[in-house]
């Protein structure tokens, strides 16, 4: 069964930086690509960027181009997600997906998610 459980989350000012990882189990974590994709307040799913698994080649949605970085620990099946020059706009619930891209928000995400709240 795949298990996902985000964490990092939490309250940071506009220009802030955040650290984001999902613990991964129940599954070959190495095998597979990862996203990133978050929910605003009264907003659907967006995802935001992916990782594949094998030369760890990365995909970002315009938005958050040259401000978040998605990367992988396959030692540790952990993704994560820095996050900097944070925006207000921002603020959602962000949750990892196993798979790829084009699939990533069709579904319900599995983990929990962590809070990013971006505020003055």
């Amino acid at each position: 069964e795949v298990q996902v459980v985000e964490s990092g989350g939490g309250l940071v000012q506009p220009g802030g930086s955040l650290r984001l990882s999902c613990a991964a189990s129940g599954f070959a974590f190495s095998k597979f690509a990862m996203n990133w994709i978050r929910r605003a307040p009264g907003q659907g799913l967006e995802w935001l960027c992916s990782i594949d698994s094998g030369d760890g080649i990365t995909d970002y949605v315009d938005s958050v181009k040259g401000r978040f970085t998605i990367s992988r620990d396959n030692a540790k099946n952990t993704l994560y997600l820095q996050m900097n020059s944070l925006k207000i706009e921002d603020t959602a619930m962000y949750y990892c997906v196993v798979g790829t891209a084009s699939m990533a928000t069709k579904r319900a995400p599995a983990g929990p998610g962590t809070q990013v709240t971006v505020s003055s």
